[in-house]
């Protein structure tokens, strides 16, 4: 059997994360999004064709010609025509049956062991807010109808972005919609239409990453999966650390004396924490990261430096960024409402209470700085000392 993987978008709305790296390349614990979904679809397919087009060679270096005896195979989207768009690129390369997913959000292999079984079905999953997603709806495994513009009052059946379909769904002509863009929703209506798709439902995970704060909960989601603690044996541990819950810590990693560690904590390879860091649930340190911060509920990537007293909480830090001491993550507004952050111009609501903030890659901060809940610093900004960011800091000049 064959897979496509649709990875050749922009993400616009996950900016600033993905200004430098397409969606798919960003770490969830020890590996890209991409990655994670080709570990779950070892068994299932031998060839894999991923469709590509934003930062294609980044993808095409990363991943290479092969992974885990899967063969990979680049489908080029020179133009950004939708979804549907996307998977024709790849039409000529196809066989009779193919699975198809999103490149964006992060499947199980239970789950799509299980849609693979259908001759033509997509996978859905029970939501408590529909309005986010497509709604599915179906009379037993036989999907009925799918409606890309739900009401609260709709099923809770959302449709996740994987599919596996045959050769004769793909033969209808796709028209533009409404968005001036070619969709896989047409095919998936034919199929509905003829009354040939059906459904199963996500027993594992589903992580949909389509908002910076999706990226924060998908690390989470993972990092609590984690069955025990590990630590390396090539870590150092001082005295006088404490650790406390799951704790994964990696190679050549140093905790220094007086830190405390509350799992489920992630440290990666060569960091150096302490002495007397903070580390609080659902904390997410990739490799080379050196903090003695107050942290919780956030992802620090690669070579962050933190390493005086300041408190990062549900935040996602760009790598290389520098945070300066004093400086604080404000995350909870004082009439206890949910957070709201801009994405694309337009106000979005996070549905969370504690919301912190989102920084590109090589942010420079100053000593003191304060940022609002759901701000945004653009890759390559800086802040001076004491500064209050009350709004997003885009693109130098912005």
């Amino acid at each position: 059997m064959q897979a496509v993987i649709l990875a050749a978008g922009q993400s616009t709305r996950t900016h600033p994360l993905t200004v430098n790296r397409p969606k798919p390349l960003l770490e969830v614990l020890d590996r890209t999004i991409l990655e994670h979904n080709l570990d779950q679809l070892v068994g299932l397919v031998d060839d894999v064709m991923l469709v590509v087009g934003y930062e294609a060679e980044q993808i095409i270096g990363h991943i290479g010609d092969s992974y885990r005896g899967l063969r990979i195979t680049y489908v080029r989207q020179t133009e950004q025509r939708g979804t549907g768009h996307a998977l024709e690129q790849a039409k000529p390369h196809l066989a009779d049956r193919f699975m198809v997913l999103n490149g964006d959000d992060l499947f199980a292999h239970a789950d799509l062991a299980a849609l693979a079984e259908l001759q033509c079905g997509l996978l859905v999953a029970e939501v408590d807010d529909i309005t986010r997603f497509g709604a599915v709806h179906g009379s037993g495994s036989v999907v009925t109808a799918i409606d890309e513009k739900p009401t609260e009052s709709s099923t809770n059946l959302a449709n996740t972005g994987a599919y596996v379909l045959d050769s004769a769904a793909l033969a209808i002509e796709l028209q533009p919609s409404e968005r001036g863009e070619l969709e896989i929703i047409d095919y998936l209506a034919a199929l509905t239409d003829q009354g040939r798709l059906r459904m199963v439902t996500v027993t594992e995970y589903w992580l949909p990453v389509g908002y910076p704060w999706d990226y924060l909960e998908a690390n989470v989601a993972l990092l609590r999966r984690v069955p025990s603690s590990e630590v390396a044996e090539s870590a150092v541990i001082e005295d006088g650390v404490h650790l406390d819950g799951t704790v994964v810590i990696g190679p050549g990693t140093v905790v220094r004396s007086g830190t405390y560690v509350e799992g489920p904590v992630w440290i990666g390879e060569g960091c150096v924490v302490g002495p007397l860091a903070y580390l609080r649930p659902d904390t997410v340190l990739l490799d080379g990261v050196r903090t003695r911060a107050e942290i919780v509920d956030s992802v620090l990537m690669h070579g962050v430096t933190a390493k005086h007293d300041c408190y990062i909480g549900h935040s996602v830090i760009g790598e290389r960024c520098n945070i300066a001491a004093g400086t604080i993550t404000a995350d909870y507004r004082h009439d206890g409402a949910t957070n709201w952050s801009v994405v694309n111009g337009r106000r979005v609501d996070s549905g969370r209470r504690k919301l912190g903030a989102f920084l590109g890659d090589d942010v420079r901060l100053g000593i003191g700085t304060l940022t609002y809940p759901g701000r945004k610093i653009w890759p390559g900004r800086t802040t001076l000392p004491g500064q209050v960011v009350e709004a997003d800091m885009g693109p130098s000049g912005v």
